[in-house]
């Protein structure tokens, strides 16, 4: 059974390691689009681990905290 917000896209702040990262993978597994915010150097790994899986992902590096 799909996830009732399959299709709509989740923006994962800190999503180029760690939690963020792990919950990226997961959403788009379940069908979201996703948005990573980070500025971890691994940013662009992630965003193709996404693509590989054929979820659309969009990924500027970005400081979030201020």
């Amino acid at each position: 059974m799909a996830h009732p917000l399959t299709g709509q896209v989740a923006w994962i702040t800190g999503g180029g390691s760690g939690i963020g990262r792990a919950t990226a993978l997961h959403l788009a597994r379940l069908g979201f689009g996703v948005g990573l915010l980070d500025i971890a150097p691994d940013l662009e790994r992630v965003a193709d681990e996404i693509a590989a899986g054929h979820a659309e992902n969009a990924a500027p590096r970005c400081n979030v905290s201020t």
